[in-house]
């Protein structure tokens, strides 16, 4: 038994049920984060909590799952080279602690799809880069040669 201290559902408002984000490009930041044992035990992950910054949808939430240390190399790979791209889009490219990263601006890409266990509609998200990205610019690299503009 839990003690709920006198709660009184007339004075909340009830939540509602909550559909995924639209598939496409947010800027959000990093709000949590957690190193989590695999079910099997053999590995670990890094879970990571996004909050949506703006738009429609600001305030949400999206999460994804890095398995950082895992028995399979490829599963290893992919997630490192997430993490390696959240630590390029928020400028901290060696962070000895998962909290560095938190609150820091970048743009995900959302997609969604049908989960395999019970066939509803989820949120993944596929890739990370700088927030410059979300206003349609390209960071611009320095000129290093005299070359005309029309030229390059």
């Amino acid at each position: 038994m839990a003690n709920l201290n006198g709660f009184n559902a007339h004075e909340v408002e009830p939540t509602t049920a909550f559909e995924p984000l639209p598939a496409g490009k947010y800027v959000a930041a990093i709000t949590g984060s957690e190193m989590k044992a695999t079910k099997r035990g053999d590995g670990s992950y890094l879970q990571l909590e996004f909050t949506v910054l703006d738009g429609d949808c600001k305030g949400r939430k999206v999460w994804d799952r890095l398995c950082i240390n895992h028995p399979n190399d490829l599963t290893q790979k992919i997630a490192r080279g997430s993490l390696s791209a959240i630590c390029r889009a928020v400028g901290v490219m060696q962070p000895r602690d998962s909290v560095e990263l938190h609150n820091l601006p970048l743009l995900i890409t959302v997609k969604v799809k049908k989960r395999d266990d019970n066939g509803e509609l989820t949120n993944e998200i596929k890739g990370y880069a700088k927030k410059d990205a979300a206003d349609g610019r390209q960071p611009q690299a320095p000129v290093t040669d005299n070359t005309p503009p029309w030229k390059r």
